[in-house]
């Protein structure tokens, strides 16, 4: 027993000092790989916590407001009710009476129109032709014998009655505008008026084409009829007392077709006047060569009556100097 147990203590002895040896050579080794392990976990703890700060700054709301640029000017003071009200009231003002202004300049210039209609002598400037053929068909209207015979007679007033019509209101009314253009009445008719004698007359001519025809090529009867209707009442209009008047009756004969493209005369005189009625004969013809009447295609009668009130209303066809 004793030499098994100092056998036993011999090994333990002997496993306890090499025990050492071993610990000894392998310490320098275990500790660098000690202090490897504790320097990982500083970083990683440094590291998470760093990153966690990091969120937490980021996911924390700001309470600090953002600096401005100390170069940015300041706001101006918001500007007070007073002031607000003041601009406003400005605004509505100078936006109505600009609306106003616009709407109201065509009804003043037709007012003018009619207030201060042009000379007679002045209408027959204010043609001007739109196309080569307006202005051929109006060299002929105002250089044919007829037109020059009256032209040199005193007693004879030339005029473009259609042009005393405001400029703005002609495309509203059927002989001044709707009926004017080429192929139709591409110029405006010339008109002479002898308005100096008891029983006032007229003399009109005009052209009249392609595209106012009833039947191909024979201009239409109806429009023969509404010129002949304003033809004998402005003949007849300078005696009655206020110079304006509405057909009461027109008788309207038909002699012979009227071939388009023709340059037609429209003579017309009063033949009577008792108070505020006047009566009218008158024809239309083609224009000849001379100055002599020719073979008459249509011939009229009319009675015109001035209605009451008749001094307020607008005199389109004036033929005041």
């Amino acid at each position: 027993m004793a030499t098994g147990s100092g056998a036993a203590l011999a090994r333990r002895a002997l496993w306890g000092a090499g025990s050492r040896c071993i610990y000894r050579a392998c310490q320098p080794a275990i500790q660098k790989r000690y202090q490897t392990i504790q320097s990982g976990e500083c970083y990683l703890t440094s590291s998470l916590a760093f990153h966690s700060t990091d969120i937490r700054v980021s996911e924390a709301p700001s309470t600090t407001p953002p600096l401005g640029n100390p170069s940015d000017p300041t706001p101006p003071p918001p500007r007070s009710r007073t002031s607000r009200v003041l601009g406003a009231t400005a605004l509505f003002v100078v936006a109505t009476a600009a609306g106003l202004a616009m709407s109201v300049a065509p009804a003043i210039e037709t007012a003018n129109g009619f207030l201060s209609p042009p000379t007679n002598a002045e209408t027959l400037s204010l043609f001007v032709p739109a196309s080569p053929e307006a202005e051929e068909i109006n060299k002929r209207l105002t250089s044919n014998p007829l037109a020059e015979s009256l032209r040199a007679n005193p007693q004879w007033a030339e005029s473009r009655p259609h042009m005393k019509i405001p400029a703005n209101m002609r495309s509203h009314n059927l002989t001044a505008g709707t009926l004017q253009g080429d192929d139709k009445i591409a110029s405006p008719p010339l008109t002479f008026s002898n308005t100096k004698s008891e029983l006032p007359a007229i003399v009109q001519i005009a052209h009249l084409g392609e595209k106012l025809c009833g039947h191909p090529t024979i201009i239409h009867g109806g429009l023969l009829a509404t010129l002949l209707d304003e033809g004998l009442a402005r003949a007849c209009f300078p005696a009655l007392p206020n110079k304006v008047g509405v057909t009461a009756s027109l008788n309207i004969t038909y002699k012979k077709p009227c071939p388009a493209n023709s340059f037609i005369v429209l003579r017309a005189k009063t033949t009577k006047v008792d108070g505020r009625k006047a009566w009218v004969k008158g024809w239309i013809e083609i224009l000849g060569d001379g100055v002599e009447e020719g073979e008459h295609l249509v011939e009229a009668e009319a009675l015109f009556i001035e209605p009451r009130g008749a001094k307020n209303m607008a005199r389109l066809y004036s033929d005041d100097e």
